[in-house]
């Protein structure tokens, strides 16, 4: 018992830097909020598109609309993010952006990002087909192309589109919704100035 006190105290002395924890958090989220916000931006016509059809898109109601918000969302959320300047309000909307993300677009295709048949915790059959698909076009590759050039920096990869980077974007806002945006924020300067 007297390790795990010792032990607690030399961990305590890390506490001064715990503002670290929620930067990080949301110096990792805001580039890829702003990407995200950016090419709905962009190219917002087909996002309303793409938004509102039941055939090829998300079926879902009021696209324009809808696709105005998600777009806000995550520009105004990524600069938000960026500055630590209400971090627990706009985490609510980005965790409700990426709720609909998780159920409206990548839980039909599993858990993984990127396919790999070797482990897959649902829907296998889609990680199996991107692996499928991968061989053939490494194969294709290999035969008809310069192989080694193409991946000098890195593998060939098949987007399985799966539910895990939503579901971690998920899980880091819910964090920083309890946690706020810590020490090095425009929050924290806010807080020391009109709070008691």
């Amino acid at each position: 018992m007297e390790l795990i006190i010792k032990l607690e105290a030399l961990l305590n002395k890390a506490n001064p830097a715990e503002f670290l924890a929620p930067l990080a958090l949301r110096l990792y989220l805001a580039p890829i909020f702003w990407m995200a916000g950016y090419s709905k931006m962009t190219g917002f016509e087909n996002t309303a598109a793409w938004f509102g059809n039941p055939d090829w898109g998300l079926g879902l109601p009021a696209p324009t609309l809808m696709a105005f918000l998600a777009t806000a969302t995550e520009v105004v959320g990524a600069v938000m993010l960026l500055l630590g300047f209400g971090v627990r309000y706009i985490s609510i909307p980005l965790m409700i952006t990426m709720l609909v993300a998780i159920f409206a677009v990548h839980l039909q295709h599993g858990w993984q990002a990127i396919a790999d048949k070797s482990f897959c915790l649902f829907n296998c059959s889609d990680a199996v087909a991107a692996s499928e698909k991968l061989a053939k076009a490494k194969e294709i590759l290999k035969e008809h192309g310069n192989y080694e050039w193409l991946t000098e920096q890195g593998s060939f990869v098949v987007l399985n589109n799966g539910i895990e980077f939503a579901v971690t974007y998920f899980i880091m806002l819910l964090v920083l919704f309890f946690i706020g945006s810590g020490k090095l924020s425009v929050d924290h300067l806010l807080c020391k100035k009109f709070c008691k």
